[in-house]
């Protein structure tokens, strides 16, 4: 039996943006692929990133070798055991299955993949893992509705989320789709308020009925979405360090992860993308004692937002 892990809570992780650079570097000599670089560098977000745009295309060097069971098992694997050396206990993966098709997989092997490797990862570490598929936007209306399908046939599969640009891209599409997932028991995350504004983050509540908000960070920009939040305790996953290479803030400093804890919502604290970040969650708790002088307490009141969000089980269906 594996030991016990940590204490940690991760509620947003992408696994293709946290895929380690040897092992891309391994999977491309295997897989015949010539990459322009070292993976550690193409893998990374640049210094000089403007957007979530930018920020996105960091993962298409992962994206280029994660298209094989193998490749996807070995991807998921690993993050559950990075995941144990970074004092996680329960961690909630995410990954948008429809752009591991290049090769003439379907939905349902990609998402058994990621899965097996996830649940024999969290055996060998004593991780508990919990699988997110991420819809895509924009995107045709009827891949939203397989991967809706694929998550609510599978019992792997905890939760569904929408990620991608946001700016200028309604949620509104997916509304119909989440609709029909929450009626077969499955969580909702939605990535809003990250690279678009307030209005995003209202209707991934109202319309898509997210229970936790990826990034959220301009909901701050709101102080009706704000109390909202607090008084129906949404938890914002937030992810510093990559909330600033985005541009969803100016800096750091900046950053109104204090002042929304101050106000009452229920912040937590997640990677995003641990590779294309560059980025431990014990390291971003460093970033954010040195930067608001959080204490232990303050961690620790993160962790049991984070801890009551977590999505531990599908909700009964009502279809």
């Amino acid at each position: 039996m594996a030991e016990s892990a940590g204490t940690a809570t991760e509620l947003h992780c992408h696994i293709d943006g946290s895929v380690r650079p040897s092992t891309i570097e391994d999977l491309a000599r295997r897989q015949g692929i010539d990459l322009p670089g070292p993976a550690e560098a193409l893998a990374r977000v640049s210094p000089s990133c403007t957007s979530l745009v930018e920020y996105i295309a960091a993962i298409d060097v992962a994206l280029d070798v994660l298209q094989t069971p193998e490749a996807l098992y070995r991807a998921a694997f690993e993050l559950v055991e990075d995941w144990r050396a970074d004092g996680v206990h329960h961690g909630e993966a995410r990954f948008a299955p429809a752009l591991h098709r290049r090769r003439g997989l379907d939905l349902a092997a990609i998402t058994e993949a990621v899965a097996s490797g996830l649940r024999d990862g969290g055996d060998a570490t004593g991780v508990e893992t919990r699988l997110i598929l991420c819809c895509l936007r924009p995107a045709a209306p009827d891949v939203t509705w397989a991967v809706v399908e694929t998550a609510a046939t599978s019992d792997q599969v905890i939760g569904l989320d929408v990620s991608g640009p946001e700016a200028g891209v309604s949620l509104l599409p997916h509304a119909a789709a989440f609709r029909a997932a929450r009626d077969a028991g499955l969580r909702i995350t939605v990535h809003a308020g990250e690279a678009d504004g307030p209005r995003s983050v209202w209707d991934a509540i109202d319309e898509l009925g997210a229970e936790r908000i990826g990034h959220g960070v301009r909901s701050v920009r709101d102080p009706a979405l704000v109390r909202r939040l607090a008084t129906d305790a949404i938890a914002l996953e937030v992810c510093p360090t990559s909330n600033v290479q985005t541009a969803a803030v100016a800096s750091l400093a900046e950053h109104p992860i204090d002042e929304l804890r101050r106000a009452g919502v229920p912040v937590t604290v997640s990677c995003d993308g641990r590779t294309v970040s560059g980025v431990t969650l014990q390291g971003e708790r460093a970033l954010l004692e040195h930067t608001f002088g959080w204490t232990s307490a303050d961690w620790a009141a993160a962790q049991a937002n984070a801890e009551r969000a977590a999505f531990t089980d599908r909700r009964s269906g009502t279809s």
